[in-house]
């Protein structure tokens, strides 16, 4: 059975929205003072913490199945009618969520994410980023600056992945935050990219294995390999299990600075490269490569910064690595450049509809 390539919408159309989009931001920001332009976006943290209070409310769940009133939604969801009303208004202004005619509060495409079940669900993503263990890093953005070094690392004592598994309610929120990232790129990866020509998947650093379980479900010939952390694999048995892939994927446990499982034809590394900085991403791609036949495949996931100076997901990314971790974004000849030195060749990038790129690399 062939490959099975979901249906989106075509790149070039993806482009062409992005760019229109981006200089009717520019129009639109040139048309008001320069200090009423700049009060908007320095007031935007604020739209990002009504959203975190919809999604910890759980508010896009109690309308999934129709639309409530406010009253309903109060009683639903544990909150003051008043309050809650005034948190909707904000957000239907800005098309999540909608009040009908009759006063009834309803869900629109932007609100669906935020439901638990959803098929794209950013809910715990929201509850990350808006976390007041999140909010904490990023107040020190400044210090970040002016000294090169993760914020996180100096709130936390320890750098984040090290505090992620001493924290394990943090750490599981963190894992659920990234599992519910990767539903975003999902279909735009397996429209973009063929993995079915590869018998056997190797996904490094998988998480829980929402990436792999994924691409085996498109793949009927592949079999695959979850690898991660034992506190973070834990539960991969069981989900995978559900899917009913059991006989075709198999999960060990370890850490990428020391091996990786060999014997795959594709190793996959889903936004694992941008957390760290040359040095340390080089021992990952050396471990990598010791574990890599001469004709496997290696695929990076990731953003690539583009050269351009419009608005763009990897800029507001890349401030987020340095927040965090030690990482950053790169360009693609970064990425080139980091891949040559550890011994491989970078033979093409497949951009998808997503921020997500395909790098596919080989051993030199």
């Amino acid at each position: 059975m062939a490959f099975v390539r979901p249906s989106i919408p075509p790149l070039p159309l993806r482009w062409a929205a992005e760019t229109i989009r981006g200089a009717l931001t520019v129009a639109v920001r040139a048309l008001v003072p320069g200090h009423v332009a700049l009060l908007e976006l320095v007031t935007g943290g604020w739209i990002s913490q009504a959203i975190h209070a919809a999604a910890t409310l759980g508010v896009a769940d109690e309308l999934a199945d129709e639309p409530r009133s406010a009253a309903e939604l109060a009683a639903a969801v544990g909150a003051d009618e008043d309050a809650l009303q005034r948190l909707l208004r904000l957000l239907t202004s800005y098309g999540i969520f909608t009040q009908q005619r009759d006063g009834r509060y309803a869900l629109t495409p932007m609100a669906q994410p935020l439901r638990r079940d959803a098929e794209v669900t950013l809910r715990d993503a929201v509850l990350l980023f808006g976390s007041p263990m999140h909010r904490d890093h990023w107040s020190y953005l400044v210090e970040s600056i002016r000294s090169g070094e993760p914020a996180a690392e100096r709130v936390r004592g320890m750098p984040l992945f090290d505090y992620l598994q001493r924290d394990r309610e943090f750490g599981e929120l963190f894992d659920r935050a990234m599992a519910s990232m990767d539903t975003l790129a999902l279909k735009p990866l397996l429209a973009a990219y063929d993995f079915g020509r590869y018998e056997t998947i190797v996904d490094v650093a998988g998480g829980t294995g929402t990436v792999l379980t994924e691409i085996l479900r498109h793949t009927p010939e592949s079999r695959g390999i979850l690898f991660d952390l034992p506190d973070v694999v834990r539960s991969a048995p069981r989900r995978i299990e559900e899917l009913g892939l059991t006989d075709r994927c198999a999960v060990e446990s370890g850490s990428f600075f020391d091996r990786v499982p060999e014997g795959g034809d594709a190793y996959i590394l889903k936004y694992i490269v941008h957390d760290w900085n040359d040095r340390d991403a080089g021992r990952i791609l050396d471990t990598l490569r010791a574990a890599m036949s001469p004709h496997a495949r290696l695929l990076l996931l990731e953003t690539i910064l583009p050269g351009h100076s419009r608005p763009h997901f990897g800029k507001v990314l890349d401030l987020e690595m340095l927040v965090q971790v030690t990482g950053r974004e790169r360009t693609l000849s970064g990425y080139r450049e980091l891949l040559a030195h550890h011994g491989f060749t970078l033979l093409q990038q497949v951009p998808t509809t997503s921020p997500v790129h395909v790098i596919e690399a080989r051993p030199s």
